[in-house]
């Protein structure tokens, strides 16, 4: 008698409010398709929510859930318990916190599942202190607040990231690459390429390609001299080099730079360097809670006062009204929705 064909693994999804669709949505799609195309049901699912209520996602959808956090500290020790337990949150995570979810988390860990996040939800295994000496990846967007508010984590802008029972991932569609890694590990290449067939992928990317496009494309800039000038600024924010030490590292003078940035950038270095600064201080203050002053010292400006003048002057408005406009807007989504 031929044996028949077993679950190879259960996974559990628990959505945060307003988590953000594509992810999610990419993971199990494509777990379901590699059920279709093994012919039986080899990866379950189920979806979580806190309190096992339906949860609303980032673009107004209300997703109905299978269980609760109470539920899924039963299946633990029983037949239901899981392989695998993947965070899924986005926008505004930085405003969750939730106790019972992260004693949850540790002690699904503690039992040897695997944990993972799919999007932003790496900052709510760091909030439960998980990623303590860990490889994690998170959106580009929020690395800035997360490795600052999490300095023991190891994040990187990487597509995702395993690390031990530890799975992270940048979300959108790197989330399908994330799924593919685990059905190769399970199935093999052969299965991974009948299902990239189907999802019309062309390729599984690997885990360390970077989220955000090219400079050269991102920018439209095609001089190789200005793109690796730029790239040297982003990669030394908050102790900014001076335009010396920028011309001695491209071997070029501070003419010749600045005469390529008004060329190229529409505006000279010392300009487009604040710029950078200042673009990743908006995402500090819209994504933590660090004082100002921490925010400003983090992005290279010497006082509070000097950074506020700056940020007035490119954003006309103050760090403070920034955070305080943004509080209003999170606070104003959640009672449209909730209506």
């Amino acid at each position: 008698m031929s044996r028949q064909p077993t679950v190879k693994r259960t996974l559990v999804f628990f959505l945060v409010p307003d988590f953000t669709m594509l992810p999610f949505a990419a993971a199990v799609e494509t777990l379901r398709i590699a059920n279709r195309m093994l012919g039986y049901t080899a990866y379950n699912w189920r979806l979580c929510s806190a309190d096992g209520e339906r949860v609303c996602s980032s673009a107004g959808i209300a997703v109905e859930v299978n269980s609760s956090v109470a539920d899924e500290r039963k299946n633990l020790g029983g037949e239901s318990r899981p392989n695998m337990v993947l965070v899924c949150s986005g926008i505004d995570i930085e405003q969750y916190g939730n106790k019972t979810v992260n004693a949850w988390l540790r002690e699904t860990y503690n039992r040897g599942i695997a944990v993972g996040s799919l999007c932003t939800g790496a900052h709510v295994l760091a909030q439960a202190g998980l990623l303590n000496g860990k490889r994690c990846a998170i959106h580009w967007e929020n690395l800035p607040g997360f490795s600052e508010a999490f300095p023991q984590a190891e994040v990187y802008a990487d597509l995702y990231e395993v690390d031990g029972n530890i799975y992270t991932c940048a979300g959108g569609t790197a989330s399908l690459d994330m799924m593919l890694n685990l059905i190769g590990q399970d199935f093999g290449e052969n299965l991974v390429n009948r299902i990239c067939e189907q999802q019309l992928t062309d390729r599984v990317r690997n885990p360390h390609d970077r989220q955000r496009l090219p400079l050269r494309a991102r920018l439209g800039v095609q001089n190789t001299k200005v793109l690796s000038i730029i790239e040297l600024m982003e990669n030394n924010l908050s102790e900014p080099l001076s335009l010396v030490e920028i011309a001695d590292d491209a071997d070029l003078s501070r003419r010749q730079i600045e005469r390529l940035f008004r060329q190229e950038m529409g505006r000279s270095p010392a300009r487009y360097y604040l710029e950078i600064r200042l673009d990743r201080a908006r995402h500090l203050l819209v994504q933590s809670s660090m004082p100002v002053v921490e925010v400003a010292v983090a992005c290279g400006f010497v006082s509070a006062s000097h950074f506020s003048k700056c940020y007035r002057e490119v954003y006309n408005r103050s760090p403070q009204q920034e955070r305080a406009e943004r509080k209003l807007t999170i606070a104003s989504s959640r009672t449209s929705v909730a209506a």
